[in-house]
């Protein structure tokens, strides 16, 4: 079925929709990953946006519920240039077309995905919508302003889990550490569950004194949607736990612990968004190639200026603040995806959190 997706300063492309059958509207964000294409999709962060990817064929090695990254699907819709005929995967369940279909997510094929990038690449961030039912170009556009004056709405209490909740014990003689729940990921509590510690989630409305009262080892600001309003009352939160516990923050979660510290954050041109972004250390000069998937970064200049914190590493594309820490305060706040390097393992920034913890 033939599907037209328009930009908002008016390019048009035509493809053809799969998946659900129904409308999408959002902000255009491109991932150029190769693979981890349901990961993408049901990654919290990426909640309301039409996600764009790059790799011309998606879906060739198929999905399995296991590998979801949480509940559900959370953009708005895909666009890719093919989509896979066939899929090979021994733990695969479905095509991509079904997934989308599962969770009621439509998508649009057959689009030049590396000239739309470029595009939004050069204009910056651009909303779009997709539709297989509307073909008129004053429709589509009119559906585009009718989403920008949308008033902007938290998506934190649907993300969020309700209410305190334990995740999992710790192995004898491990710690326990909270989360404050912006989007937390199941690749996440992998990690956090193969260093021995137990895991008690809390909503990010929850206060400092509901958090001490569970007294953790430490506190973890999770990724989220960074634009998303209730992102405030976590920062409000994160502020009065600084100097009381270890902190640290993972991608949003990191705008967070910075916003909490007096810090600013920055809407950037060209997001990053990929698995192949190069991070510097200034203590080791050791490079890390890193995955991320932000469009804010933090002002230098404003951190800069708090007592006891200093940045540790930067993208060496852009010069972005990638990490910074605090050792007497005993906080870090992590930029990039702090992702596995492989089964049962941890990324080395949650070790080096581990080592704060009395």
């Amino acid at each position: 079925m033939k599907a037209i997706l328009m930009v908002e300063d008016g390019k048009v492309f035509t493809g053809q929709a799969f998946g659900a059958q129904r409308d999408a509207v959002g902000e255009l964000i491109v991932n150029t990953a190769v693979v981890g294409w349901q990961e993408m999709l049901t990654d919290p962060a990426n909640c309301g946006k039409i996600l764009l990817l790059t790799y011309p064929l998606i879906g060739n090695y198929g999905f399995a519920g296991k590998f979801n990254e949480s509940k559900k699907i959370w953009v708005s819709g895909l666009v890719i240039k093919e989509e896979s005929r066939i899929f090979s995967n021994w733990q695969a369940k479905m095509s991509l077309a079904a997934f989308l279909k599962q969770h009621n997510i439509p998508g649009i094929s057959g689009i030049d995905t590396r000239t739309l990038a470029v595009h939004l690449r050069q204009k910056g961030v651009l909303t779009g919508t997709f539709s297989s039912r509307v073909s008129c170009a004053k429709e589509l556009s009119e559906k585009i302003r009718a989403f920008q004056k949308l008033p902007s709405a938290s998506r934190l209490p649907e993300i969020s889990v309700g209410k305190k909740m334990s995740v999992s014990k710790p192995r004898r003689g491990g710690k326990t550490v909270a989360v404050l729940d912006l989007g937390l990921t199941n690749s996440l509590i992998r990690q956090l569950q193969s260093l021995g510690w137990g895991i008690v989630c809390f909503p990010y409305s929850a206060s400092a004194q509901e958090i001490m009262r569970a007294r953790p080892a430490g506190v973890i600001i999770s990724n989220g949607p960074e634009d998303d309003p209730g992102v405030q009352e976590t920062v409000v939160t994160v502020r009065a736990l600084i100097g009381k516990v270890p902190l640290l923050g993972i991608s949003t979660g990191h705008h967070v612990l910075a916003r909490a510290l007096g810090g600013r954050v920055a809407k950037m041109k060209v997001a990053h968004r990929g698995v192949n972004y190069p991070v510097l250390s200034g203590a080791s000069y050791r490079g890390e190639i890193t995955v991320q998937n932000h469009s804010g970064a933090l002002d230098p200049a404003s951190l800069s200026k708090v007592k006891g914190v200093k940045i540790t590493a930067f993208n060496l594309n852009d010069r972005s603040v990638e990490e910074f820490e605090g050792k007497k305060l005993r906080l870090i706040g992590a930029q990039y995806y702090a992702v596995s390097s492989g089964p049962g393992q941890a990324h080395e920034v949650f070790k080096r959190f581990g080592r704060m913890f009395v």
